[in-house]
């Protein structure tokens, strides 16, 4: 394995940057985002950019192609097969699946001074710009380490990287696709998973993802009126469609505390994984949920840090990320408004059951409208991801690889966003084994303003990928 963190190192920065800059680029917003997408034509031309450079890898007996089902937006998949050394050649052992995905966040938010989401700036060991770390990268990792380990004569066994188009939509035209693919997955799927698509407390080792929160996301509409009215008119006769809103939030979670009342939306604590938060701030301390750029003087939630480790990766939480029905407040005018929408993102425990808890959500929301309000509610549920435990040879391999290109002991964490991919895979799957990881971390700022990839972090995690499937 000498050799391999140079070769990434070469590979990125004579090869993949400047097409990572040229991704940077393109707005492709992911479907929940673009509606007309299709028409809008970014998603495909990022398809295209991604695949040109894929097909271009000098990798013996690649085969490399643009699926598109009708309606659905495309994936990417290469198949190279297994070297003529690799030991396993002639077994019916499932595939390597390498995964990432190419739909992008909007901007959400103003970018500082010479930024901007779609203009690609490099500063140092940063680079700036929408999707490069989330999830741009991904391609030319995974990629990446099957050319490293070629150019290495490392062997290993047929692997196959999928990049999709509809994750940051909570991935809904994938399922589709993993049915389309199970032929080449065989019987039994993939052997191992390597997700890319995950996060990592520091830049100093590689980070294993050992869970991950599901979602559940709910659009509220309050009706009171059919038209705006003076509010010294109806004030006080007239029920504010905003307060009713606040009711019916509080039928889920408690005001005072963010507590989310509902059982289906709760769920137990597994106790490796709160050895695993011990452990975790025992090797980083406070750095184990510090790094927000909090206000001066706010409290954070969680009596301790491993409450607080514990709090972003099995709690459920609940938040209001849009609104609809509210003029901005240089447009106010003394009106009692209509209506009041709101989008709210609610965080559930790795185990919870997303559609048993959307359905509930759902039903409490419509029963019994406060004053006689019209109340709509649209709401859907992603599982969450609880990793199986990992094989002795997986463990072993990451272990190595952290030591040897990033110099410290790998990581395990809890993490508290969702990837919908691994649990429709774990869940057609059970055999496989899971490598979920990735480059998202202390500033990276995936899906806010200053979105930034730590380059250091790619190269040592695409050698660290080559590593793994070596082993």
């Amino acid at each position: 394995m000498d050799g391999l963190l140079g070769a990434a190192d070469r590979l990125f920065e004579q090869d993949a940057v400047a097409v990572l800059e040229e991704y940077i680029a393109i707005p492709c917003l992911s479907p929940d985002f673009d509606a007309e997408w299709a028409g809008h034509g970014h998603i495909s031309r990022a398809a295209d950019l991604l695949l040109g450079w894929v097909r271009s890898r000098p990798l013996p007996g690649l085969e490399a192609e643009r699926l598109q089902l009708p309606g659905l937006t495309p994936v990417i998949v290469a198949e190279v097969p297994a070297t003529p050394g690799y030991a396993g050649a002639g077994s019916s052992g499932g595939p390597a699946l390498l995964y990432g995905h190419l739909d992008k966040q909007p901007p959400l938010g103003a970018w500082r001074d010479g930024l901007d989401p779609f203009v690609p700036v490099r500063e140092g060991d940063h680079l700036y710009g929408r999707g490069a770390a989330d999830d741009g990268y991904s391609v030319f990792a995974a990629l990446g380490a099957l050319q490293i380990m070629h150019e290495a004569g490392i062997d290993h066994g047929r692997c196959i990287v999928l990049i999709e188009a509809s994750e940051e939509s909570g991935s809904p035209h994938l399922p589709a696709y993993l049915d389309a693919l199970s032929e080449r997955l065989g019987p039994a799927g993939p052997s191992v998973v390597v997700c890319l698509d995950s996060g990592s407390l520091t830049y100093d080792r590689l980070w294993v993802t050992t869970s991950l929160r599901g979602l559940l996301t709910a659009e509220i509409r309050v009706d009171v009126l059919t038209d705006g009215v003076h509010s010294g008119s109806a004030g006080g006769v007239v029920p504010s469609s905003f307060r009713i809103l606040r009711h019916l939030l509080s039928r889920i979670e408690d005001a005072d505390t963010g507590a989310i009342l509902l059982e289906e939306c709760n769920a137990e604590v597994p106790e490796v994984r709160r050895r695993e938060a011990t452990a975790l701030v025992e090797a980083l301390g406070e750095g184990a949920v510090d790094g927000f750029p909090t206000v001066p003087g706010l409290r954070l939630g969680g009596d301790s840090a491993v409450d607080r480790v514990l709090a972003r990766t099995w709690a459920p939480s609940l938040a209001l990320v849009g609104m609809d029905g509210i003029p901005p407040v240089g447009d106010a005018g003394n009106v009692l408004r209509p209506f009041t929408t709101c989008k709210i993102a609610m965080r559930l425990p790795p185990s919870a059951d997303a559609g048993l808890a959307a359905a509930r959500v759902g039903e409490i929301l419509h029963a019994d409208p406060p004053s006689g309000a019209r109340v709509t509610v649209e709401a859907e549920g992603a599982r969450g991801f609880d990793s199986p435990p990992m094989a002795e040879w997986l463990a072993q391999a990451a272990a190595d690889a952290s030591v040897a290109y990033f110099g410290q002991p790998a990581g395990a964490m809890g993490e508290g966003g969702t990837i919908p991919f691994l649990s429709a895979l774990q869940e057609k799957y059970p055999a496989a084994q899971f490598l979920v990881t990735g480059v998202l971390g202390p500033g990276s700022n995936a899906h806010g303003p200053n979105e930034m990839l730590h380059l250091p972090t790619a190269k040592r995690l695409t050698a660290s990928v080559a590593h793994v499937l070596g082993a």
